[in-house]
């Protein structure tokens, strides 16, 4: 499966904060320490590929021989910060001005190819549901309907039980994506 422009966005947006950090970091390097400190939970958490290429690019490499191996959500977050340290026009907006409009379509597009039986999109749906867990509140309750929802369970009152209005919002907006997709 290739990745959507949706999707590529999303992986953009769920990892902004580190995208943004790393090229502060490259340009500051007074900024390195939190970041460096960051990295080490990073390789520990299993992420120790993108670690290993993220501590290149702030010892200096900028070329595209970084993304050789490299999965595809860590090849989008590695060409994210060498894109953004050439023009930081292109660097994605940091957490809280993400374009909530974006993200129906992208999770919904995502959501079918899982109903499809797409194991990339399966295992993407996976990591995007941990991370939104991590981050607490509605974002958790979101990544947690993401799983019934790929099952096509779209009950929206059960789904979206114990969530506030955005994102009952953001739920309500996949749901008629996944509408208007069924339709077609």
């Amino acid at each position: 499966m290739s990745v959507l422009p949706e999707r590529r966005e999303q992986i953009r947006s769920a990892h902004a904060a580190l995208i943004l950090q790393v090229v502060a970091a490259c340009q500051n390097a007074q900024l390195r320490p939190p970041v460096e400190d960051h990295l080490r939970v990073a390789a520990a958490n299993g992420w120790g590929d993108l670690v290993t290429v993220l501590q290149q690019i702030l010892g200096g490499k900028r070329d595209l021989g970084l993304l050789q191996g490299l999965d595809e959500e860590d090849s989008i977050i590695v060409e994210s910060i060498l894109m953004g340290l050439q023009n930081p026009e292109t660097l994605p907006q940091p957490a809280g001005q993400a374009d909530p409009g974006m993200a129906a379509p992208g999770l919904a597009s995502v959501i079918l190819a899982a109903r499809r039986g797409d194991p990339q999109a399966v295992a993407w749906l996976g990591q995007m549901a941990s991370q939104m867990q991590k981050a607490g509140g509605d974002m958790a309750r979101m990544g947690a309907a993401l799983g019934p929802l790929s099952r096509g369970l779209d009950d929206r009152r059960k789904l979206e039980k114990g969530m506030g209005p955005l994102g009952r919002s953001l739920l309500q907006g996949v749901l008629d994506e996944l509408a208007k997709a069924e339709l077609h």
